[in-house]
């Protein structure tokens, strides 16, 4: 146990009334720099998906503080583009001075070419948009009249406490973890280069260089990684830039083929380079190419499908973390049936499944804010309960619980739907046609060489039966105690990354009502081989899943006669699992509590 206090905050970050006139300041800039616009990122310069509180610009600007978007600050007109996960959630969070626009639906391009029909110059900062972002923005608004230009950071301009540069000690992520030496690691990456005929590659995403180097940090908040940038030669030695204190004492680990900069040195080290040197246009931030020039040669992230490919250490090591995470979740549904209808809030389940968790020793954070939405607010998909969301669980509600940990051997991440009281009828309906798709698609099989755009429809087709959809991706990779949303690999009818053994992935339907109810139910699978069976193609070798993740699933809310005679058979079969994996592990409450709520029906 880790002291009194949890990881969670329950603060309000940002509010609606902030933005006007920090608004107003920014379009004061515009003038003075003498552009129609700012675009004003979600990213950072490392072009993660989760920024420290230095790079939360958006959310600062606008109130917004979903985890993708961006806005459009115009001198008359500000968009904020949001996509499906936070149409719900932007309403409540952004003033009315901002306009929010449905992404990608449309385009930014598509927007400015309407606000702006006589063109105009919108400034971006190089640091914070990748190569493809302005190639794409570029290309779409040829022939308007718009130009997008470079130009400092006008939101840095005006943010007058804007905090420190993180600069949390890194730390060595011990082999037994890992499972495999970064002289390894770099080794395999320099034949990789090599056979591409390319001398270097560039790496900005910090868990990238955090699996490569086998190191770990806390410059991010539920993320355990260092920010920096690293250049990989295909002699196998990495150039790393980086605030040096953060690596006090771990000169031994990284050995004489790591050579540590300061981050500053970064872009004359790239102008350095000759050529070819492999750039991601997903990842590389605009001011990569340019300082490269002609030396760019763009590809794949070197890290992104090393790094996605779990061995067996890790994914041991996930299996582990998995089922100390799930005797705390029992422990936490045990304790939430316990408690009357209208007695306890969402801060209080938030609070408890932490105090839980972090009973366990090898709990480093948790891996994301915790989403605990209750009634309407589980219909905000991210939903984060502040002080004054905070809402209590009435009879007739559902709750909406997701959450996770980071662990030494593991990053965990599940979703249970629980009933508060009775149900209503159309909740049990939604909740077992997402049940239903979270089972096709634990059972599927599949050919080698498929992605998520091929398969991911199998997790929603019980859903579009009845009319129904829900505007996320069904799944998102996992890091190794590392990022919770992990690339290249996506359940996602975007991702043409083929699936290979090793990849964990998370398997999330849900259905949201708005202003009524959400449902979401998630667990983490890893791809393995899957075995031939009798009859089959011996010349089609094919892919399944393992399991990772579990807890179980409030059958009060599962109307049985939905549920085909294979899906029943299944749900059965995992919670006998359940019972025998996790009941050892918990109190004697608990147990007879999970005997009970694993019951085959």
């Amino acid at each position: 146990m880790k002291g009194d206090v949890v990881f969670q905050s329950f603060e309000v970050t940002a509010r609606p009334e902030q933005g006007p006139p920090r608004l107003a300041a920014l379009r004061e800039r515009l003038v003075a720099a003498q552009i129609d616009g700012f675009i004003v990122p979600r990213a950072d310069a490392h072009q993660g998906e989760y920024v420290a509180a230095r790079d939360a610009r958006l959310s600062w600007l606008t109130g917004f503080t979903g985890s993708a978007g961006f806005c459009v600050a115009l001198r008359d007109v500000a968009g904020v583009f949001i996509d499906g996960r936070y149409r719900t959630q932007v309403k409540a969070q952004v003033a009315d001075v901002f306009t929010p626009v449905p992404w990608p639906e449309t385009s930014m391009a598509a927007w400015l070419r309407e606000q702006l029909p006589q063109g105009g110059r919108v400034g971006f900062d190089p640091w914070l948009h990748t190569v493809d972002q302005i190639r794409l923005a570029e290309t779409a608004l040829a022939g308007s009249d718009i130009t997008l230009v470079q130009c400092a950071n006008l939101v840095d301009a005006i943010w007058q406490d804007q905090p420190v540069a993180p600069m949390a000690p890194a730390k060595v992520h011990p082999i037994e973890f890992a499972g495999e030496s970064h002289e390894s690691k770099r080794a395999r990456l320099a034949k990789t280069l090599k056979d591409a005929g390319e001398r270097a590659a560039i790496l900005t995403l910090p868990d990238s260089i955090c699996w490569l180097l086998n190191i770990r940090g806390a410059d991010i908040e539920r993320n355990p990684v260092v920010q920096g940038f690293a250049i990989v030669h295909d002699s196998g030695a990495v150039d790393l830039f980086a605030a040096p204190r953060k690596f006090d004492g771990l000169e031994e680990h990284l050995g004489t083929d790591v050579h540590l900069s300061p981050q500053d040195a970064f872009l004359n080290a790239l102008a350095a380079l000759e050529g070819p040197v492999r750039i991601d246009g997903g990842t590389a931030p605009q001011i990569i190419a340019d300082t490269l020039g002609d030396a760019a040669h763009h590809g794949a992230e070197l890290c992104a499908l090393p790094k996605a490919c779990k061995n067996d250490a890790e994914i041991a090591g996930a299996a582990a973390a998995h089922l100390r995470d799930g005797a705390a979740m029992v422990e936490m549904l045990c304790w939430l049936d316990a408690q009357p209808p209208g007695s306890v809030t969402e801060t209080q389940v938030v609070t408890q499944l932490e105090t839980l968790r972090r009973r366990d020793n090898g709990l480093q954070d948790i891996s994301f804010e915790t989403i605990a939405g209750t009634g309407p607010n589980g219909a905000i998909m991210h939903y984060r309960v502040t002080e004054e969301t905070n809402a209590t669980l009435e009879d007739g509600q559902l709750i909406v619980l997701d959450s996770g940990g980071q662990y030494l051997d593991g990053t965990t991440d599940i979703t249970r739907t629980i009933a508060i009281g009775t149900p209503p009828r159309e909740a049990q309906e939604a909740f077992t046609r997402v049940l239903a798709g979270m089972i096709a698609m634990s059972r599927l099989r599949w050919p080698c060489g498929l992605a998520g755009a091929h398969i991911e429809a199998i997790g929603r087709m019980p859903l579009w039966l009845a009319g129904q959809d829900f505007d996320h991706g069904l799944g998102h990779g996992v890091g190794a105690y590392l990022s919770v949303h992990e690339g290249p690999q996506r359940l996602s009818r975007m991702s043409h990354v083929p699936l290979e053994p090793g990849m964990i992935l998370s398997n999330e339907p849900g259905y949201y009502r708005e202003g009524a109810f959400g449902i979401r139910l998630e667990n983490l699978l890893v791809v393995q081989e899957a075995p031939a069976l009798p009859g089959g193609d011996a010349h089609r070798p094919m892919l399944d899943w393992r399991t990772l993740a579990f807890a179980p699933i409030d059958r009060r809310l599962i109307l049985a006669d939905m549920l085909d005679p294979a899906a029943r058979a299944w749900l059965n079969d995992y919670h006998a699992q359940v019972a025998t994996k996790i009941g050892p592990r918990v109190t004697q409450a608990a147990k007879e509590w999970l005997n009970i709520a694993t019951a085959p029906i």
